[in-house]
């Protein structure tokens, strides 16, 4: 088990909040990641970003329309430098609250820096409830519409 892994995941999960602060800690989340970070956004089909300052990025993307996060970390297990969280995420999107489902994947570098980043969810459930809010989601690639 790595303990240690696990610790790096919890802290830089809660740099994104506990639902009651309007944004998360950018700066602590930028901490932990390795300059050549990679995340995929969602599994399967979404897109990868890579490097730290993409990732920034597209964090300050999303807190256009998503606020007051919390990473509801339900279970955690890990094996050498490989940590997987099975999460019910929440934010704020105008006056509602979207929930969703998620695991989440993280490959820790030797200096405890997250290497690698996969989210797997149901991009069709997190757009749904998006609409629902009636938010304009920027995308990934600049234009308008859908989720991540």
């Amino acid at each position: 088990m790595g303990a240690r892994e696990e610790q790096l995941v919890q802290r830089f999960l809660a740099a994104w909040g506990d639902g009651r602060t309007e944004r998360p800690d950018v700066d602590a989340i930028a901490a932990a990641l390795a300059d050549d970070v990679t995340w995929q956004l969602w599994m399967p089909g979404g897109p990868t970003l890579r490097g730290r300052d993409a990732v920034v990025a597209d964090i300050e993307r999303q807190l256009v329309f998503a606020t007051h996060m919390c990473c509801g970390v339900q279970r955690m297990t890990s094996h050498g430098s490989t940590v997987i969280t099975e999460r019910l995420d929440t934010f704020r999107s105008g006056s509602v609250t979207v929930q969703h489902s998620l695991c989440a994947v993280f490959d820790l570098d030797a200096d405890g820096k997250i290497a690698a980043w996969r989210e797997y969810f149901d991009v069709r459930d997190l757009d749904r409830q998006l609409k629902a809010a009636n938010a304009t989601v920027p995308r990934v690639d600049g234009k308008r519409g859908g989720a991540g």
